[in-house]
């Protein structure tokens, strides 16, 4: 169905070891969007680079195994520090979850749905870091093209997080209304 060759050419092809060579290597239009030779317009604008920011001792032997548990979760939490740094979204997630979590507390709510709402706040929060990552490997294999299936990819992904946060929204609908009107009826009777 795919062919490797049919969408990057020979001579475009990245080796795991040149990626990296130095702390900042400029890397351009990394890929085409398919074999077809794309024509180029008076008004195409030249392609940006990219640009890798790290040392070689940190990052050049990053693709094989990790050495050692510390490694993996130091990874682990530079992928959540950049999507934190980089993806607005991934913030307002973050806070809606934290305010969930501060309203499970002010309104007492039972342990079970307090687990409820975190698991949903790590669903969402889950989506949106894998959108981020499949949002980076479509960029990285088109480069500076357009292809119909790099916008389908991101689309759907983007749909993925969308939709979890719907559900989000509306299991913290079911498990606040109640607490949240006892706690405004009782407020209203008061004044």
């Amino acid at each position: 169905m795919f062919q490797r060759d049919s969408q990057f050419s020979s001579d475009r092809k990245l080796s795991r070891n040149s990626a990296l060579p130095n702390s900042k290597q400029p890397i351009t239009n990394l890929g085409k969007a398919s074999s077809q030779p794309t024509q180029k317009s008076k008004s195409a604008l030249p392609p940006q680079s990219l640009t890798i920011e790290s040392t070689p001792s940190d990052r050049a032997q990053s693709w094989k195994i990790a050495p050692n548990l510390f490694s993996s979760f130091k990874y682990a939490w530079a992928g959540i520090s950049y999507a934190f740094r980089t993806q607005r979204n991934f913030r307002v997630h973050t806070g809606v979850g934290t305010i969930a979590i501060l309203l499970c507390w002010l309104l007492h709510i039972p342990r079970a749905e307090v687990a409820i709402v975190c698991l949903t706040i790590g669903a969402v929060l889950v989506m949106e870091i894998l959108n981020t990552a499949l949002e980076s490997l479509v960029d990285l294999t088109v480069g500076q093209t357009y292809h119909e299936l790099a916008k389908i990819a991101k689309d759907c992904a983007a749909g993925a997080v969308l939709m979890a946060a719907i559900v989000a929204l509306l299991i913290a609908a079911l498990i606040f209304s109640k607490p949240l009107w006892t706690v405004l009826s009782a407020a209203l009777v008061a004044s």
